[in-house]
């Protein structure tokens, strides 16, 4: 399988991906993490959208 390419739109699922499935952990430790995982993402889609602007 080949691997697609980090797009803003990529990164956006990813942390939307994420946040869903914090909402369904009950172990509080591993949703803080995902939390977390997930403003990277959205940290990385910002980003990207900065690049392409330029």
């Amino acid at each position: 399988m080949a691997e697609q390419p980090i797009t803003p739109d990529v990164a956006i699922e990813t942390a939307a991906r994420l946040l869903r499935a914090a909402e369904l952990e009950t172990n509080l430790a591993m949703m803080e993490r995902l939390d977390d995982l997930a403003t990277s993402w959205l940290s990385m889609a910002a980003l990207l959208l900065e690049r392409e602007a330029v």
